[in-house]
């Protein structure tokens, strides 16, 4: 039976290529996504490491501001020069080296702000010379220039200063968190800080100058100690510990602070290694039904093979051992082969994934063992697997009976039965995703109902799918039947021959579209509702706020309302505020100012009638805590301020509205609000632009009325909109990728299936060429059935897709009013216009191959 096994893998090798390239193209995403994690936490790791060269001891401050110090001025440590001095006295310290950490905003030669939505990311510290290596700074090798040494320079990373348009000798203009500032650039540098290479910023500026700029003088954040050779680095440790402070400093020693950052760098890129494997397992799963549809139709053509195997004495499990043999065979090949394209695969991910603002950083592919026997387990897996059923199935037929014909039809009970398990599954998943429209609750069993629901349905469609193709394929049928004539209803007919074999096919390209269009629906769903809820009740035609979210001063609004151009102006302000037990975020603003820039729609009272201790509440806060227009409650409002840390103030409630974005669920006067505000500094200020205004000018005015200092961000409503919804296009566009793969299965699926299907039919080809249709209708006839079945699973696909996100939706109306299902129709259209583009192209091989057969030979043919 061996011998058996491994004739007919080479006797068919040419039926199994579309199956093996099925299978290496999931093994390929598995081991490439295996690849591309195991050399992501290996360059992090490597990228980390080159941080921590010849740390052996870090000391990390706690911050805290002093006093009342302006902006940049108040933050202090516990770590002092003197302190840094102690320590590089100690026995076997060889290096002391003090870091000053902040942020700065750059902005680029031509005025535009960079990074500006991420300032986190804009790292700012101190460029620290060692005498020990010709008196530059470890951590940032120099590639142009030399290092700063006072107030007025600052050296950039190299990526920067190019993304910047900025040259030596140039003038760079930054702001930490307060007006623009300005220094020379006298240096770049290399930095594989993965916060930089994703898309920030790095400053480096002299010590005293740092110090200024993000502590006070004489005070760093950090110490990172040097140890001499042969000193005990856990002794070293505790000699660091006894000369600082107990209170405010954190002391770690240099192996462990590694083995720290090495478990923080394999849980931060073990979520998006497991997301890439969950794309990876449906191009799999795809794969099962390409699999199974080859092993069932080998198996139907080998029929009277299979017959007389059992009639001389072949048992039925050496029947069902010789296929699992030959798919074991035929999936270790694949993955051997899948395993290689995987090296490719994880080699492109990294600049895909950088495209889009991760900032990997690079390496050599590091593939381990683990890697290549997971591949190879996964393939020859799915592959066994796949094929036992078509195996169990044929070596339960008689071999009388299967002496008698090649093509047996399916048993009326096995189809009643799985007919029946199909109605079940669907019914079931369809009245759990319906019951989640109603459902209210929390969220996160919410989200497990949905895939529950949503599991249920998709399996209960597929165990249905060879019922469902009668009616829409001779639906489809009987417009090829009407525009093709004889060609297209011979087209039908043959799709139709074995719905069992058609729903297999058309079922792997179901399962991407129904994926693709349930993605494109929510997410489009979610965009419009977030285009809607960031403008939602707004007039104003400009938002000014900070982008490092430090606030800005009460005293810059009468600089912006002075601005040609202006007419009318409101800053914002916010607290917390406690509502009988709802923890709310108070908005403060002048009632009548406000009433120029937005449009509220108050159902009750005024907006008129806030005034000291009276308040406005949102619909959803009034009715969740029973509130009206006249109630009064005790509320602390204030961020650690003397009134929110205990003290209560009888509050009226003075009208209810319509819930907005622009001022959430509790309104007050910006005099009450105020005081209690963070740092008594603004939110944002919105900007009402007279008639007649030229809105680019006055952005521009606006601007360098604040001092022209990046961190300002005037955003127009278009830009307000683009902030809420750009990250869920770059969502879209990625998980469109990912899903490509198992769309690409499914094409392969389709050829398979008409390739295998042409060999079935030989003879009766050759009948049909003898009878007068010519090779042009031959290939008409085959295409047009590629078509059939490809729109079959595109519209079940679009169909599905479609119902699971509106039934999901629900789970996103909870958090976002606005929500509502938006059917993409232009997008929806190109999903279908791509099912008959695939059979258009999946048929172009079995259709030539078949309008090239010979008509006397076909006759023949056994």
């Amino acid at each position: 039976m061996l011998r058996t096994a491994l004739r007919n893998v080479f006797a068919h090798k040419a039926r199994l290529i579309m199956t093996a390239l099925a299978v290496m193209l999931g093994v390929a995403f598995v081991s490439g996504t295996l690849v591309f994690g195991d050399t992501v936490v290996q360059a992090l790791r490597g990228a980390s490491a080159r941080n921590l060269e010849g740390v052996a001891v870090s000391v990390q401050a706690e911050s805290h501001t002093e006093g009342d110090a302006g902006p940049g001025e108040g933050r202090t440590t516990a770590l002092t020069g003197e302190l840094a001095d102690k320590v590089r006295a100690l026995p076997g310290v060889a290096s002391v080296r003090a870091v000053v950490n902040g942020t700065a905003t750059l902005a680029a030669k031509d005025g535009r702000p960079l990074n500006a939505d991420n300032t986190w990311q804009n790292l700012a510290t101190n460029y620290a010379p060692d005498p020990d290596k010709g008196g530059r700074d470890g951590r940032y090798p120099l590639s142009a220039g030399r290092g700063p040494v006072s107030d007025g320079e600052l050296a950039l990373d190299r990526r920067t200063a190019e993304r910047a348009g900025y040259s030596l000798g140039d003038t760079v203009r930054l702001a930490t968190d307060g007006p623009a500032l300005t220094k020379k650039l006298v240096g770049t540098v290399d930095t594989d800080d993965p916060r930089v290479t994703a898309g920030g910023t790095l400053a480096l500026f002299d010590t005293r100058t740092a110090q200024r700029l993000f502590l006070r003088d004489g005070r760093f954040d950090e110490l990172a100690v040097g140890s001499a050779p042969g000193t005990d680095e856990r002794r070293l440790t505790e000699r660091v510990r006894r000369v600082l402070p107990g209170k405010g400093v954190e002391v770690t020693g240099g192996t462990r602070l590694a083995e720290e950052q090495a478990k923080r760098i394999a849980e931060n890129t073990g979520a998006l290694t497991q997301m890439l494997l969950v794309f990876a397992g449906i191009a799999l799963f795809v794969g099962v039904f390409i699999i199974a549809n080859t092993f069932t139709m080998l198996i139907a053509q080998r029929g009277r093979e299979t017959a007389l195997l059992r009639a001389v004495g072949a048992s039925r499990r050496q029947v069902v051992r010789a296929v699992l043999v030959e798919a074991g065979l035929l999936g270790l090949g694949a993955s051997a082969a899948g395993l290689a394209l995987g090296l490719g695969i994880a080699t492109a991910l990294r600049p895909l994934l950088n495209a889009g603002g991760a900032g990997l950083p690079g390496g050599p592919l590091v593939v381990s063992p683990d890697t290549v026997l997971w591949s190879l387990v996964t393939g020859v897996g799915v592959t066994v697997l796949a094929a036992w059923l078509p195996a169990r199935r044929a070596a339960g037929i008689a071999p009388v009976e299967a002496l008698r014909t090649v093509d047996q039809a399916p048993r009326q009970r096995a189809r009643v039965l799985r007919d029946t398990c199909g109605a079940v599954l669907t019914g079931a998943g369809v009245l759990t995703m319906l019951y989640l429209t109603t459902r209210e609750g929390d969220k996160d069993t919410g989200l497990l109902i949905a895939m529950l629901g949503s599991a249920l349905t998709l399996t209960g469609l597929i165990v249905l799918a060879p019922l469902l193709s009668r009616p829409l394929v001779s639906v489809a049928g009987a417009v090829t039947t009407r525009v093709f004539g004889i060609t297209g209803k011979l087209a039908k007919e043959n799709a139709l021959r074995n719905p069992r074999r058609t729903a297999a096919t058309a079922s792997a390209l179901m399962i991407g579209l129904t994926l693709i269009t349930g993605l494109s629906v929510a997410g489009v769903s979610t965009d419009e509702a977030l285009k809607e809820a960031a403008t939602s009740g707004l007039t104003a035609d400009y938002k000014v706020s900070d982008s490092g979210h430090q606030g800005i001063e009460p005293a810059l609004d009468a600089k912006v309302a002075a601005v040609a151009g202006v007419a009318h102006t409101a800053p914002l302000a916010s607290s917390s505020l406690d509502v009988r037990g709802e923890f709310t975020v108070l908005t403060g603003a002048d009632p009548d100012r406000l009433g120029e820039v937005t449009d509220l729609t108050f159902t009750s009272g005024s907006l008129a009638a806030l005034g000291p201790g009276r308040v406005a509440l949102s619909d959803e806060l009034a009715e969740r805590t029973g509130l009206s227009t006249g109630d009064t409650f005790e509320g602390s409002p204030g961020y650690g301020s003397e009134t929110g840390t205990g003290g209560k103030r009888r509050l009226t409630v003075a009208g209810v509205y319509e819930k907005t974005r622009v001022v959430g669920d509790t309104l007050g006067t910006l005099d009450d609000v105020l005081p209690h505000a963070d740092g008594g500094t603004l939110d944002s200020i919105l900007v009402k632009a007279a008639p007649g205004a030229s809105t680019g000018a006055l952005d521009r005015d606006i601007r360098q009325a604040l001092g022209d200092s990046p961190l300002v961000r005037v955003q127009n409503q278009e830009q307000l909109t683009k902030a809420e919804s750009g990250a869920i296009d770059s969502m879209l566009n990625m998980m469109y990728g990912l899903l490509g793969m198992a769309v690409v299965i499914g094409v392969l699926g389709v050829v398979n299936t008409l390739a295998m299907s042409v060999v079935e039919r030989t003879r009766e080809i050759g009948l049909l060429r003898a009878i007068g249709l010519d090779g042009g209708g031959v290939r008409s006839m085959v295409r047009l059935e590629s078509v059939v079945i490809s729109l079959f699973g595109a519209v079940l696909g679009i169909g599905t897709g479609v119902f699971l996100a509106w039934t999901g939706g629900s789970l996103t109306g909870s958090s976002l009013p606005a929500y509502e299902t938006v059917l993409p129709w232009a997008r929806l259209g190109v999903f279908l216009l791509l099912g008959l583009a695939i059979g258009v192209l999946a048929a172009i091989w079995p259709a030539r191959r078949a309008a090239r057969l010979d008509v006397l030979g076909s006759i023949t043919a056994q």
